[in-house]
């Protein structure tokens, strides 16, 4: 009997294995030298946890971060291919980055990345935790080192869910050269006036779902870019932000695509816009084949549009050539607009928008003006309800 319960107690000491009846091994950054006090760093732990996790020849291993703990971390960068075909983070503690940019060690002379996941296929990240860049002091940084929070790249087969994200200090969740992706009932949490802080950044990837989102941030809730096709984002809670944008594409003469893209069941609150295309002057490409639907704006200042006059803090000429917009439709889209026009479609004359749908429109002024619309060289149908007065 001693010798079994001593047996016992040895395999409860082993570092960080919990072994369940279907050999799913538990890898905790505690049982790695992590300390969960949220001053002592703790990237090399996390990074030991990864390796023993990553080459765990177990079916369905999980890297864990516990709940009740604070971690700082520094720049992480979580490579595979890993040994198992499904590998799971669990982060139920909370993650948080050094407060001053001058202090981030990073993995190389540019802070672009914070946690960053390439090349794991069957991946799936979860829990209640909070990752929290604190970017307060990156925002008044005016270079490019401001790192995305959280990229994972070159894999495919994901899940991301139930995490929240807040105050960090450049893109909050960017998914690039990834397919077959599923994103659903994570928070996104940063003030009006931060920076650049798109909340969900999709960039080259495919068949891509996203779902019951909260985002407040201070630039796109979720933005779309070169490369980008087979999307599906529903069930939205959008404000403070920019809205949920297609581009911007063609910058500086780029040849930019983004296709098959359906936008459904989304709410905006006060942001500066809801269902919107941004594009350069003198890009090419395509945006084509898009649905905004059964959508509700509560005072956005602009509920509807398509730019592409699209110019950010450059200097911009008119130019002949234009990202063509094409088979665009907006339908049964309701609510008030602050902004002077509720619908703006503003398009090249040289190539102008096509194939424009406008179906069952209700955008009433939330101000004591008129609503109304501006239509420049974009060409479709108008059905159903039409306010305000659309003509294409």
């Amino acid at each position: 009997m001693k010798m079994l319960i001593s047996y016992f107690f040895a395999l409860l000491l082993l570092p960080s294995l919990v072994f369940s009846v279907h050999d799913s091994p538990v890898f905790n950054v505690l049982d790695y030298g992590a300390v969960g006090d949220g001053l002592a760093d703790s990237t090399n732990a996390f990074n030991k946890t990864w390796e023993a996790t990553c080459s765990s020849s177990s079916s369905s291993p999980t890297m864990y971060v516990p709940f009740g703990n604070t971690f700082l971390i520094h720049p992480l960068k979580l490579s595979g291919p890993c040994s198992s075909p499904g590998i799971t983070i669990e982060i139920n503690g909370n993650i948080v980055a050094p407060i001053e940019p001058s202090e981030w060690t990073c993995l190389t002379t540019h802070c672009d990345k914070w946690i960053y996941i390439k090349h794991v296929n069957g991946l799936t990240v979860r829990g209640s935790g909070t990752i929290n860049g604190r970017g307060h002091k990156w925002w008044d940084v005016n270079d490019r080192r401001k790192p995305t929070a959280f990229d994972i790249s070159h894999s495919q087969n994901i899940s991301v869910s139930g995490l929240r994200f807040k105050d960090n200090p450049h893109v909050h969740f960017h998914i690039e050269d990834s397919e077959s992706a599923t994103v659903s009932n994570i928070t996104i949490d940063a003030p009006a006036k931060s920076p650049n802080t798109d909340g969900i950044h999709l960039s080259s990837s495919r068949d891509v779902s996203i779902n019951h989102c909260r985002i407040g941030t201070g630039d796109d809730c979720i933005s779309i870019v070169d490369g980008c096709s087979n999307l599906k984002i529903s069930n939205i809670i959008c404000g403070p932000g920019h809205g949920i944008s297609i581009g911007s594409l063609g910058k500086h003469g780029s040849n930019d695509t983004v296709e098959n893209v359906l936008v459904s069941d989304v709410v905006f609150i006060k942001s500066t816009n809801g269902a919107r295309i941004k594009t350069w002057q003198g890009g090419q490409g395509y945006a084509k084949n898009i649905i905004f639907e059964r959508i509700l704006s509560q005072d956005s200042h602009n509920p509807i549009i398509i730019d592409q006059f699209y110019c950010d803090h450059e200097n911009c000429i008119e130019q002949d050539l234009a990202v063509q917009v094409s088979g665009i439709t907006f339908r049964q889209i309701l609510g008030t607009s602050q902004g002077e026009f509720a619908v703006k479609l503003d398009c090249s004359a040289k190539v102008p928008c096509t194939g424009i749908l406008m179906e069952d429109i209700y955008i009433r002024s939330g101000t004591k003006r008129e609503a109304k619309s501006y239509i420049n060289s974009a060409h479709g149908f108008v059905k159903g309800q039409n306010l305000p007065e659309i003509r294409l």
